[in-house]
């Protein structure tokens, strides 16, 4: 059953001293979900623990979502890259309920004109 849109979380979780070279893979694998109808893709890599690389990915419905996960690339790339992250690997998929953006169609508040410079009050 398919559902409506939403954002897949995958965390992965680097093996030891591998941590670099399966950031890399993940971002490159990331920008492949656009071509099974992702709107956007994000990667994110923990500051706290440098081994844990999260994957997000906005999809219309799951069933997009799955031809990624279980299309030719992404097979490709969980076997190329075994050894480099921990099973097992967990995804789950979010459904967005809002979002915002900063973008060119959503201004921010102007700025106030400065007002004029307070006088001194002569002490009486």
């Amino acid at each position: 059953m398919a559902q409506g849109p939403g954002v897949v979380h995958i965390q992965w979780y680097a093996t030891l001293f591998r941590s670099d070279s399966i950031a890399v893979e993940v971002a490159e694998a990331a920008a492949l979900s656009l071509r099974y109808g992702a709107t956007k893709y994000q990667v994110h890599r923990s500051r706290d623990d440098r081994y844990r690389i999260t994957q997000m990915m906005w999809f219309a419905s799951s069933s997009a979502w799955y031809r990624y996960w279980d299309g030719p690339e992404m097979l490709e790339f969980r076997r190329r890259n075994s050894g480099r992250f921990q099973i097992p690997v967990t995804y789950i998929w979010h459904d967005e309920l809002a979002s915002g953006e900063l973008g060119p169609e959503v201004g921010l508040e102007p700025e106030l004109e400065p007002g004029p410079e307070p006088q001194p009050t002569a002490a009486t």
